[in-house]
């Protein structure tokens, strides 16, 4: 099965390289890079050219800026990709070399899996990628450390527990399931019509495509103690729009949306 990473991102291509750099460094092999460029500058172009001749394929999906569009630039990128099965992150998400194998292993049909991720403070963040820090190699008594001194928010998403019992808890909850660290069946993925293009702007776009997703019968799967995440510290994003998101969300949810038309695929 051919895992397709779907790497959000928008010109940040320090944390982006710090990211596909430690793909490079996973121990399962079987998986291609779909890059989701939100409309960044050339210096992103510039940076995936480089990786052109590695073993693992990185594709760049690009559009022009107009503003914050993770919903259409993701619906673009997933019409690049090869693989039946999709992993959803953003380029300042940090992935241990177990990612790829862990998200494999918890892939099952008829559900989603909804991984989680640690906030890294600013230093630490800057420490990290500017010091070309290999993350697989941080004892879990330093995370222990870096929790003490609060330069990561949790320690949790480290721990490694692939036969965790409750992945299925709360399968119909869309709450907390977010694409920075989210796996689905392209299947399933095109069956919904992918994420709804009517977000313009941030929040909300992955809460109504996990929403459509559970409203269509395809439930949540716990991948946490497995597919934890570092995540980068940044800029916060402008949030103007989101009342309009929200509305949109609340929409999806009192009418029990499933497919979209504005989506993946136009008639």
């Amino acid at each position: 099965m051919l895992i397709s990473v779907i790497v959000t991102t928008y010109n940040s291509p320090e944390a982006l390289k710090k990211c596909l750099d430690l793909f490079l460094l996973q121990k399962d092999k079987d998986f291609e890079i779909i890059v989701a460029d939100d409309g960044s500058s050339s210096e992103t172009k510039e940076l995936i050219e480089k990786y052109n001749n590695l073993t693992i394929n990185i594709l760049h999906a690009w559009h022009n800026d107009k503003g914050f569009r993770a919903a259409k630039i993701r619906n673009e990128a997933v019409k690049l990709s090869s693989g039946n099965y999709l992993v959803f992150i953003d380029g300042d998400c940090l992935p241990f070399n177990n990612f790829i194998e862990n998200h494999r292993k918890i892939a099952e049909y008829g559900y989603f899996a909804r991984g989680n991720r640690i906030m890294l403070s600013e230093i630490f963040s800057k420490n990290i990628i500017k010091n070309n820090h290999d993350i697989n190699l941080i004892s879990n008594l330093s995370f222990i450390k870096l929790r003490f001194k609060k330069d990561i928010n949790r320690l949790i998403p480290i721990i490694n527990y692939i036969n965790f019992p409750f992945r299925k808890i709360r399968k119909k909850n869309w709450r907390g399931a977010k694409t920075c660290n989210l796996g689905v069946w392209k299947n399933d993925f095109e069956n919904i019509n992918g994420f709804d293009e009517s977000y313009i702007g941030w929040g909300r776009e992955d809460s109504d495509f996990v929403v459509r997703l559970i409203n269509n019968k395809i439930y949540r799967k716990e991948a946490t103690f497995s597919t934890g995440l570092l995540h980068v510290k940044h800029e916060i994003n402008s949030r103007e729009n989101f009342s309009k998101n929200d509305k949109l969300l609340d929409e999806a949810i009192n009418n029990n949306k499933t497919y979209i038309e504005n989506g993946y695929k136009k008639k």
